[in-house]
């Protein structure tokens, strides 16, 4: 190992002495005239000829042409701008518990509990100012849970923020700053971005703010199953532009320096980039961020079907039931009886090719176009039956079935209990003996069922005493939640009463 050692090391001053000869030899002749005009004083006339056969520097290039290149300076300039670093700073809890004291513990006496500390927790992460009065966009696993939020912008100033509203399915947040005639980055159009095109990421990676990197775009419409939410809607820009911790919430932009995604996640074994990272589109930002700010509540558009994409998996497996064996489209597995679906005549086994004209070929594309739509709007859906092309429009509805808006005083009761749900099957149902219900697959951290102790295994039978009988009975609710009825898969029933 040593002798290796040595090797490179004389290597590396082997070089240096090289380097050094060659810098000597050029500054020897140096006294403001270019090295060129030196060798011609130096050599003679006699010598030119020698010179003229002499690589010139350049000649191993193609000519460069500003036109055909593209130029990064001008939308990394201005775009830099209007980036920000978002210092998150969370109170979280540790301690507690029972205390040690020798003296009583050797005599078995009782003691008291110790009380729980609570420190402060400080992360950083990214923004773009898109309003020149302050309104930032980040990523919601930016700023979740913050006590506090602070802003850096680009010139030193530090602006004490606002959050105005998340949206967890999305990973998208928005928040506010006080401050006028902001530096801002307009929004673009992801669905015009071409593979192989230039992009730029501008973040705070480590905490080194304005840093810019560059790369390509290398896929679109990833969808990784990453953001930790039931009803996550994920339709990722692939680019391989260096991303790493800190640049979340950051701008994604293009060569015209305009905005066409958040940068959002790393895939990595490491936790730091190793080759790809991954942005929320501008069609899906732009829509979460207009509906915050004008409702309150992001507006999510339901067509009401549950489908699988028609790949060769597909093929292979429900290939001969279905007489499909072509891959393409998506395979309407279901359709929910009083859906915008069904009420425009789309059945069981139809194949969903295209919505307003965009192919529809995976479930990302179908998520990222439904998120780009609100409650009442139409769209034209495109689909195969019986071999014959078929077009229909449909009037999507929101969650609880109706044609209207949302508002803040609706709850999506998934999100407020906290955990993953999965309808209660018929065996486990006709052991407890119960009509249906929803089990709780899994309890997350800050929710109402992590408050009121209810374990993995709970069967939701009743919520503020209305029967849930299923998943969709529960994601149709929009009251708050006051109480949970059920019971657990020994039998045992419990009623849990929400103190908010």
């Amino acid at each position: 190992m040593k002798k290796t050692a040595f090797v490179i090391l004389g290597a590396v001053i082997v070089s240096a002495a090289v380097g050094g000869l060659a810098g000597w030899s050029i500054n020897r002749y140096s006294d403001g005239r270019s090295a060129d005009a030196m060798y011609y004083a130096a050599a003679g006339d006699g010598d030119v000829a020698v010179r003229d056969t002499m690589p010139k520097a350049g000649t191993h290039f193609t000519a460069y042409q500003a036109d055909q290149y593209p130029d990064l300076t001008y939308a990394a300039e201005n775009a830099v701008k209007a980036v920000v670093n978002i210092e998150s700073v969370r109170e979280v809890q540790y301690g507690g518990g029972r205390s040690y004291d020798p003296f009583f513990d050797f005599f078995g006496i009782p003691y008291g509990y110790g009380e729980p500390q609570t420190r402060e927790q400080r992360a950083g992460g990214s923004g773009v100012i898109i309003s020149a009065d302050g309104y930032i966009v980040t990523n919601n696993h930016v700023v979740e849970d913050a006590t506090k939020l602070k802003v850096k912008l680009n010139d030193g100033r530090l602006f004490d923020a606002e959050l105005v509203g998340t949206d967890p399915t999305t990973d998208i947040a928005l928040i506010k700053i006080d401050s006028e005639d902001l530096p801002t980055l307009p929004f673009g159009n992801s669905d015009d971005l071409r593979l192989g095109e230039w992009v730029l990421a501008i973040g705070s990676p480590f905490d080194l703010q304005s840093t810019i990197t560059a790369g390509i775009v290398s896929a679109k419409a990833r969808d990784l199953g990453v953001i930790p939410n039931e009803a996550r809607i994920e339709s990722f820009i692939q680019t391989d532009a260096a991303v790493n911790p800190g640049n979340s919430g950051g701008a994604l932009v293009n060569t015209r320096g305009e905005l066409v995604g958040i940068n959002t996640v790393i895939k990595s074994s490491t936790g730091s980039y190793v080759g790809y990272s991954f942005a929320v589109p501008e069609t899906i930002v732009r829509k979460v961020v207009v509906d915050l700010k004008e409702y309150g509540v992001v507006q999510r558009a339901m067509l009401g079907v549950s489908y699988r994409p028609i790949d060769q998996t597909f093929i292979e497996q429900m290939g001969e039931e279905t007489g499909i064996k072509t891959p393409g489209g998506l395979y309407v597995a279901s359709v929910e009886e009083g859906s915008a679906a069904s009420e425009a005549g789309i059945r069981k086994g139809d194949i969903i090719v295209a919505i307003d004209g965009a192919k529809t070929d995976d479930s990302s594309t179908m998520m990222e176009k439904m998120a780009q739509h609100r409650p009442n709007d139409k769209v034209k859906i495109t689909l195969m039956r019986d071999g014959n092309k078929k077009e229909v429009v449909a009037v999507l509805k929101n969650k609880v079935g109706k044609n209207e808006m949302m508002t803040r005083d609706m709850v999506d009761v998934a999100a407020v209990l906290g955990g993953k749900f999965a309808d209660a099957g018929k065996k486990i149902c006709d052991k407890l003996e119960i009509r249906g219900g929803v089990q709780v697959v899994s309890v997350m951290r800050g929710g109402l069922l992590e408050r009121a102790r209810v374990r993995e295994g709970f069967i939701i039978t009743h919520i503020n005493d209305r029967q849930i009988t299923s998943v969709s009975d529960m994601q149709r609710m929009t009251d708050s939640v006051e109480s949970i009825d059920g019971i657990y898969p020994d039998g045992r029933a419990a009623s849990y009463v929400i103190v908010q």
